[in-house]
């Protein structure tokens, strides 16, 4: 299994960045999948999940209608398209393949939004 992150990077307040992970080593199209970030010092925290077919998605109410996650199961690979950052989405964002049994997980992007 491996799960590689792309798309973070530097951005203002306000700004737009749109993360992907790419996928492989498994059944992509079998697997509910999450996005994850981790601010320094603190605990990482789930930001969007999306169901394994990408019919249904859940989000934390930090970043409700503000960010989407997307599945694209030909391309193996799930997005976060994420708008109007704030400060506070200064974080690693990480990728997962959930599953009860062991979730695997990629090895992250960082984001920084500052002016």
């Amino acid at each position: 299994v491996q799960l590689v992150e792309s798309g973070g990077g530097l951005v203002q307040p306000g700004g737009s960045l749109r993360l992907s992970c790419a996928a492989s080593g498994f059944t992509f199209s079998s697997y509910d999948m999450r996005w994850y970030r981790q601010a320094p010092g603190k605990e990482r925290d789930l930001v969007a999940a999306i169901t394994s077919s990408g019919s249904n998605t859940n989000y934390a109410d930090s970043v409700k209608s503000r960010f989407t996650i997307s599945k694209d199961n030909t391309k193996n690979t799930v997005y976060q398209q994420m708008n109007n950052l704030k400060p506070e989405g200064t974080a690693v964002y990480y990728c997962q393949r959930w599953s009860l049994v062991r979730p695997y997980w990629g090895q992250g992007t960082q984001v920084t939004v500052s002016p």
